[in-house]
């Protein structure tokens, strides 16, 4: 599991630093799927989790115990459209959206299948009770040690400790919206006996049918905020039209301040040099796709997961130059490596078609990578992009390759390629990462030319 921070201090990442600039985060923003953070918050050990959209931040922003409250959880879980988009402003794309509506089903499926039992606190008088009932018809096996509504059943918070640590609850679901329920978790999580207790918000209201989800079409969107104004257009209208503007301008604002001369430069170098390329080499594009689709089946375009800058994972494009079950073979031919070290590379590997060697050779395999640096995930110039089980074996040193963004093209690639071994390659993306200008980017994009021509190292 991978967490985004802004405190200072050790984070888990691919085995790095990773940082986000979030507006006025400290406490942890969790990035990764939903099934691995249900197995962390499933495993030993006692956990506060709060949800964070956009509304959250900029309640944040002006209210310094519900800060305080959030800052002080274990783990928050991104929840909506404008986080993700703020976390896109540093560079970042995040795994999943862990909405509270999709998430703590997702949740109270594992803890059925876990042995573990809930307890609703929260919604209008009624509102926790039918939530029980409909999540016990949906999810078999769950177990519902208690509910209580948030209203005359909330007014005495020792009378409320005193009934959920009797029930036994494993998980505790607090949903009496922001910011009174972070603040409530606040001041008694540590009173509770449950492991797991959680800021729900409306979650209840939607388990009850209070609330009309949107369609599933509108969710896939990324458009279910657009729903909800449309349903509740007096109560919600500031919150998602002011407040979501309000979060992105704040957001946008501090990502700037990160951004440097040099910064700006390399990127629009980047922008610059991907375009022009992606409109003079289309034809060469269009012919290299049409070539691998005529000589073997399987889609022209080779995708895989690599590992970006701050140990981050994204989906790298190339052009296929080997067969389309090339992954599922890649353990029988390790052993064939012409490289020492942990990157492999074989002259003779047999899963390569001849198209392949044509286009590795050339590196023209390598041209769909211009919509990784269109994205933001590459650069023109930069270390080469690394496997995650490359990564996972590497040395200390080594990890200095992940503090700037992977590159097409780079010292490694220009000095030799698949002839330079491991070592030296690190050495070369250490030194890059420490010297790198918009000017010696320029210098080792002219050289790439040179590297193509020759084709030394290329296979």
């Amino acid at each position: 599991m991978t967490y985004l921070t802004t405190f200072d201090g050790p984070v888990t990442a691919v085995n790095t630093l990773n940082q986000t600039y979030l507006p006025g985060l400290r406490a942890r923003l969790v990035d990764a799927t939903t099934t691995d953070t249900i197995a962390t918050l499933l495993s030993p050990g006692r956990r506060r989790i709060n949800f964070m959209n956009a509304h959250c931040f900029n309640v944040m922003a002006r209210d310094r115990q519900y800060a305080a409250a959030v800052k002080s959880a274990n783990l928050l879980l991104p929840d909506g459209i404008g986080v993700a988009l703020a976390a896109k402003m540093t560079g970042q794309a995040l795994k999943e959206n862990l909405n509270g509506t999709d998430f703590i089903p997702a949740l109270l499926e594992q803890a059925a299948k876990n042995g573990k039992s809930v307890y609703l606190f929260g919604g209008t008088p009624g509102t926790a009770d039918t939530a029980a009932q409909n999540l016990i018809h949906k999810i078999p096996g769950l177990q519902i040690a208690g509910t209580r509504d948030g209203y005359a059943e909330a007014q005495n918070e020792a009378e409320v400790i005193a009934d959920i640590n009797a029930s036994g609850a494993d998980i505790v679901l607090v949903a009496l919206g922001v910011p009174m329920q972070e603040l409530w978790l606040h001041r008694n999580a540590p009173y509770l006996d449950a492991d797991l207790t959680m800021g729900v918000g409306a979650a209840l209201d939607f388990f009850a049918g209070n609330v009309v989800r949107a369609p599933a079409w509108v969710r896939k969107a990324k458009s279910e905020w657009v729903w909800r104004l449309a349903m509740e257009p007096r109560r919600l209208a500031k919150r998602y039209l002011e407040g979501n503007f309000s979060f992105l301008a704040r957001a946008a604002k501090q990502s700037m301040a990160t951004w440097t001369p040099a910064s700006v430069a390399k990127r629009l170098l980047d922008i610059t040099v991907a375009l022009c390329a992606l409109v003079l080499l289309s034809p060469i594009l269009l012919l290299t796709a049409l070539a691998i689709k005529t000589e073997s089946k399987g889609p022209a375009l080779f995708t895989q997961t690599r590992v970006g800058k701050d140990g981050r994972p994204f989906t790298m494009i190339k052009f296929r130059s080997m067969v389309s079950d090339a992954e599922a073979l890649r353990s029988s031919v390790l052993e064939q490596s012409d490289r020492d070290g942990i990157c492999f590379k074989s002259k003779s590997d047999p899963r390569i078609t001849r198209v392949g060697r044509f286009i590795r050779r050339t590196s023209i395999d390598e041209l769909p990578q211009i919509l990784n640096v269109l994205r933001g995930q590459m650069s023109i110039v930069g270390p080469r992009p690394a496997l995650p089980c490359e990564v996972e074996v590497y040395p200390q040193r080594a990890l200095g390759r992940l503090a700037v963004k992977p590159g097409i093209t780079g010292v490694w690639q220009v000095s030799g390629r698949a002839d330079v071994s491991f070592d030296q390659m690190v050495e070369m993306d250490l030194a890059y990462a420490s010297s790198r200008s918009v000017l010696l980017d320029v210098i080792l994009i002219c050289m790439t030319f040179r590297a193509v021509i020759s084709g030394r190292g290329a296979h």
